[in-house]
């Protein structure tokens, strides 16, 4: 087999991913190399990779768009972690068809996810995910600007 051909949504490199995942989980923790990336990670990497996602800002909030067809709402996560870092992630899977022999397989399954730093005026407080017709739209809605601070006025006293 010519493996130049081979793309990584080819069920060899999903086969393959799914025994290295397996592995990664039973494997103990203390036998891994100190400084070499975990297959969890590069698997993280790559599904940061694989999941696009369009950013706008409007005057009143940020909107983040994700495609996501084929995925059902209770596979999607929508999380902030740490202070600021809004996190979309969540698994597509494939069906299982019993007599079924795949002669092509193009569509991704498997992990997706994506990590945004959110900026200083995002109000963690109005967050809200809506998924219609295979797109997530997240909005966060903006701080209010801050009040310009006033000039504060100090008596000065006659000695």
């Amino acid at each position: 087999m010519d493996f130049r051909v081979l793309s990584f949504a080819d069920p060899l490199f999903s086969t393959l991913e799914h025994l290295m995942d397996a592995s990664d989980e039973t494997t103990d923790k203390s036998s891994a190399a100190v400084n070499a990336p975990s297959r969890r990670y590069v698997r993280d990497a790559k599904a940061m990779a694989a999941t696009p996602a369009d950013v706008k800002e409007y005057p009143k909030s940020y909107v983040f768009v994700v495609d996501m067809p084929g995925v059902k709402s209770g596979e999607i996560q929508v999380q902030v972690e740490g202070e600021n870092v809004l996190v979309v992630s969540g698994e597509r899977k494939r069906e299982e068809e019993e007599g079924v022999k795949y002669v092509r397989m193009e569509r991704r399954v498997g992990r997706f996810m994506r990590k945004f730093t959110l900026p200083e005026n995002a109000n963690l407080e109005a967050i809200s995910a809506e998924c219609r017709d295979g797109v997530l739209t997240v909005t966060v809605e903006k701080l209010p600007p801050p009040e310009p601070k006033k000039p504060k006025m100090i008596e000065v006293k006659v000695a």
